[in-house]
């Protein structure tokens, strides 16, 4: 590791009671340095996993969030995280909106290498949501379930024969053109002279995705150039704007228009202009088109596509896994939270204008036919199905009404067959100077905590990020809080741990998982960041989180 980093394994200084290596440095190559942020008032303290009382709370776990590419840089997050946390997740890196793209091609080199990694140093990874609203292969299930092509006859919109005309009756945007009368010896011609604009067929519906093809014959008695407009198309023949065609005199021409019609145009037409030299003569003209030969796939069609979908996603993802990953999110905010049900509860969400895996599914079979195939997937790769936990992540569990829900929809898919071990409660917490809101949001947690503990699931929370509020209510930054603020701050921290190691059954307890080891703009972290050096300084947070999970 580059020594100018400064920053490797989160080892104790010496002097103080240390880390092994064994604990992580696994490798030949890879050499701990010492922790620049080993400074008063905490630099006695070991890493915060190693405080958690395992007679009190064996199935205790205390996780962190990184971005993949961080952890493969195995830099200062990457050692922050193994050193000090049980397990690390990984947000949407794992997801398919990263890893598949519109043609259903799995990328997991990323993935593949971060697995041979952890699997190297014996590390453990919550794995990031199977299935969710967001952040999923919509390009490759738009494809997938795009309309089918069909095959389709030509269309004649209209034909328009000159020859018979007596009179002109269609439309000149400028210029007086006539039906000239035995034009050359036999039959009419419509007359188009020099500087006009006109509209030589008209009047016919438009089909939106139809691909046209006018065609019209013309003669001039000198050499001439003139231009095509269509429907106000931008796209005849792929050139931009108007298509200019060049005319020799002698004999009549057959000109080929291909073309599109604008967007929002309803109203067929062909106008030709640009003869600067003399007349143009139009014979006829014919209007063709090859309507859309495409369908909408069958509901029994686009089943069966989202089938393939998710069977193709889970194997896989699986197959890279080998098993290493034990622990998934399988489902991420499915809960609406608005629209309800006849019996009062908050419904599934569901779009109309993407792909959402319980449109296709359906909101009561969703999470057993997920799991089922997950489930298949993992044990068919080399995974223990004894090994395997599914959970369900749900943000805004604070709401009582959307937490009922919750339990609602897991009875439902438990009751059809469905693997859910667990409940994934995304926290949204701040402490409030102002003793009032700072009592309703204790009020809050309790509560959370306490009706996720009637669940009888493995509850574990996550997005453990605590901002700062003063007492007028805006939110204070990471780089103007004070001491004494960063305090009351850990303080809640501690509380929060406290209450759920208290508050869940010990042998339901999955853990608690940070949102940012580090300030962001925020005071989250467990450290800091010095603006000059960037070294990461341990904060009164990293303190409160030994204690609180010591059982102080």
């Amino acid at each position: 590791m580059n020594a100018n980093f400064r920053n490797g394994l989160l080892m104790l200084a010496a002097g103080v009671l240390a880390v092994s290596c064994a604990d992580y440095n696994v490798t030949d190559d890879f050499h701990a340095e010492i922790d620049p942020a080993f400074v008063e008032p905490y630099k006695d303290l070991a890493p915060v996993k190693s405080y958690i009382n395992r007679d009190a709370h064996p199935n205790m776990s205390i996780g962190a969030t990184l971005k993949a590419t961080d952890f493969n840089k195995q830099e200062l997050a990457h050692s922050a995280a193994i050193t000090n946390f049980n397990d690390v997740t990984f947000g949407t890196s794992l997801m398919s909106g990263t890893i598949v793209n519109a043609k259903g091609v799995m990328n997991f080199l990323d993935m593949n290498d971060l697995l041979d990694h952890v699997e190297e140093i014996n590390a453990v990874v919550y794995g990031s949501p199977l299935f969710a609203n967001a952040n999923q292969a919509d390009s490759w299930l738009s494809t997938l379930t795009a309309p089918i092509e069909i095959p389709v006859d030509p269309v004649e919109d209209k034909f328009v024969d000159y020859t018979t005309m007596e009179e002109f009756t269609g439309t000149a945007v400028s210029g007086k053109p006539r039906i000239e009368k035995n034009y050359d010896g036999e039959d009419n011609a419509l007359r188009v002279p020099r500087f006009s604009k006109v509209y030589i067929v008209e009047d016919f519906d438009v089909d939106p995705l139809g691909e046209y093809t006018i065609t019209f014959y013309a003669k001039v008695d000198k050499d001439e150039s003139i231009y095509c407009t269509f429907c106000d198309s931008k796209r005849i023949q792929e050139n931009g704007g108007d298509k200019k065609y060049d005319l020799k005199p002698g004999k009549w021409v057959k000109v080929v228009v291909d073309a599109m019609p604008g967007d929002d145009i309803s109203y067929g037409y062909l106008m030709i202009d640009g003869n600067l030299n003399g007349n143009v003569y139009i014979k006829s003209v014919q209007v063709m088109h090859n309507p859309d030969n495409h369908r909408p796939q069958t509901e029994q069609e686009k089943t069966d596509t989202i089938y393939y979908a998710l069977n193709a996603w889970c194997d896989g993802l699986m197959k890279i896994n080998r098993g290493r990953i034990k622990t998934f999110d399988l489902i991420d905010e499915a809960i609406d939270s608005k629209a309800t049900l006849e019996n009062g509860m908050l419904d599934l969400k569901h779009s109309t204008d993407k792909i959402f895996w319980q449109d296709i599914l359906g909101s009561e079979n969703y999470a057993p036919v997920v799991s089922r195939s997950a489930s298949a997937a993992f044990e068919k790769y080399e995974g223990n199905p004894a090994e395997l936990r599914f959970f369900i992540g749900e943000s805004g569990l604070d709401d009582p009404k959307k937490l009922e829900s919750l339990k609602y929809w897991i009875g439902i898919w438990d009751a059809n067959g469905a693997k859910i071990d667990g409940i994934n409660a995304k926290l949204n917490l701040f402490y409030s100077e102002d003793e009032a809101t700072q009592a309703a949001n204790i009020a809050s947690l309790d509560n959370l905590l306490a009706n996720l503990a009637t669940t009888g699931k493995l509850i574990r929370l996550s997005n453990f990020d605590i901002k700062y509020q003063d007492a007028e209510g805006a939110f204070v930054a990471a780089d103007k809080i004070s001491e004494g603020q960063r305090q009351k701050l850990a303080d809640y921290y501690g509380y929060v741990i406290k209450s759920y190691m208290n508050k869940i059954p010990n042998d339901k307890q999955a853990g608690i998982c940070k949102g940012n080891m580090a300030d962001t703009s925020d005071p989250v972290g467990l450290w800091s960041i010095d603006k000059n050096s960037k070294d990461w300084v341990r904060t009164a947070t990293y303190k409160a989180f030994c204690d609180a999970l010591s059982g102080q």
